[in-house]
């Protein structure tokens, strides 16, 4: 299977895409340990809309299966704004997609964006129960820089060099 991944920006048409995601308890699981309520996810989209028209190269995507047109979760690149050549990768997909190499597509598929960006690093951070997400990322040559308490929830910090 190819498996052909397109990355589309969410559009303010696109809410219930991301609710379908930051509203099952299995995505945020290891996210923010909870199933984010409409309320919150309506503001958390208007800030994430905001960081979409900032920046042409970052933001959140819609991630597409082309072959299907099927939508498979989001995928996200956002740039450090004190420090412009760093940014944080990020990745949620919806359960039924999991577990079928869509997680190891996306991620080579946002190498690839941030490498055409000129950044010099890229950072991740996941719960480091995630061993799914963090074999992902060390397979992808990132290194953890720090595991413990961030914003009450146990992190890890990874981050790849990329000059």
């Amino acid at each position: 299977m190819s498996m052909p991944l397109a990355f589309i920006k969410f559009t303010e048409n696109d809410f219930l895409d991301y609710f379908r995601l930051v509203s099952d308890i299995r995505v945020m699981a290891q996210i923010t340990e909870r199933a984010i309520p409409e309320a919150e996810a309506r503001a958390d989209y208007e800030r994430l809309l905001a960081e979409n028209s900032r920046h042409e190269d970052f933001g959140s995507f819609r991630v597409v299966d082309t072959d299907s047109g099927d939508y498979i979760g989001l995928a996200r690149i956002s740039l450090n704004e004190t420090n412009p050549g760093e940014a944080e990768i990020g990745y949620m997909l919806l359960p039924e997609y999991w577990d079928r190499g869509y997680g190891r597509k996306t991620v080579a598929q946002l190498l690839e964006v941030a490498e055409k960006t000129g950044l010099e690093h890229l950072t991740a951070l996941i719960d480091p129960e995630n061993g799914a997400s963090k074999k992902l990322l060390t397979n992808n040559h990132f290194y953890s820089t720090f595991v413990g308490m961030q914003d009450g929830l146990m992190s890890e910090f990874l981050r790849k060099d990329l000059k």
